[in-house]
C-alpha cells in the first residue's frame, strides 16, 4: 500500500463529504474541483478506502445507485433532446 499525499487525501475526503451531501454524480463533481471524471472516480473508488473504509461504503451506495439510475437519465435525457428539437421547427 502506497503512502497518499495529504493534499490528496483532504481532496479524497472532500470529496467523498460532498458526494454524501449532495448526492451529485461524478461528472458534476470533477466540474465543482475541477479534475478529471477519471480522478475522481479513482479517488472515490480506490483512494478512499486506504483513507477511511467506512466513509467508502458509504459513498459506493451512492454510486451504486448512480448506477441503478442511469438508463433512466440517460433516456430523460434524450427524450429534452428530441423535445427541443421538435420545437425549433415549429
Amino acid at each position: 500500500m502506497f503512502k497518499i499525499k495529504k493534499e490528496i487525501q483532504e481532496r479524497v475526503k472532500s470529496e467523498a463529504n460532498y458526494i454524501l451531501k449532495t448526492e451529485l454524480t461524478i461528472r458534476e463533481i470533477a466540474k465543482k474541483y475541477q479534475v478529471s471524471k477519471s480522478t475522481v472516480h479513482k479517488d472515490l473508488q480506490s483512494r478512499l478506502k486506504d483513507i477511511d473504509k467506512n466513509l467508502f461504503m458509504e459513498v459506493d451506495n451512492i454510486l451504486k445507485k448512480h448506477i441503478y439510475l442511469r438508463h433512466i437519465r440517460g433516456g430523460e435525457s434524450t427524450r429534452k433532446k428530441y423535445l427541443n428539437i421538435k420545437k425549433s421547427f415549429i
